[in-house]
């Protein structure tokens, strides 16, 4: 799970930096990143690893990211298109 934490760090800053293309993979990429680590927590507070308090500040924070990402993605996607 440390990992799907660095990595969607890692794809948010490619994809901050890079050209329209290979933010939209990016982009795509941290989305799918972003639900697994969504799939995992709620996981671990369905086997009580995780408490209620921390389940609740670390959805919130992930929801806020997707959502973030999301409009991201809405942004990009019909100006890539047009370029092709």
């Amino acid at each position: 799970m440390d990992n799907l934490f660095t990595d969607i760090l890692e794809l948010a800053i490619l994809a901050g930096y890079s050209a329209k293309p290979d933010k939209l993979k990016h982009l795509e990429l941290l989305s799918g990143k972003l639900d697994c680590l969504k799939l995992f927590l709620k996981i671990l507070w369905e086997i009580k690893a995780l408490d209620n308090q921390k389940y609740s500040a670390l959805s919130l924070i992930i929801n806020e990211i997707g959502k973030m990402a999301g409009g991201w993605l809405k942004a990009i996607r019909p100006s890539f298109h047009q370029t092709d």
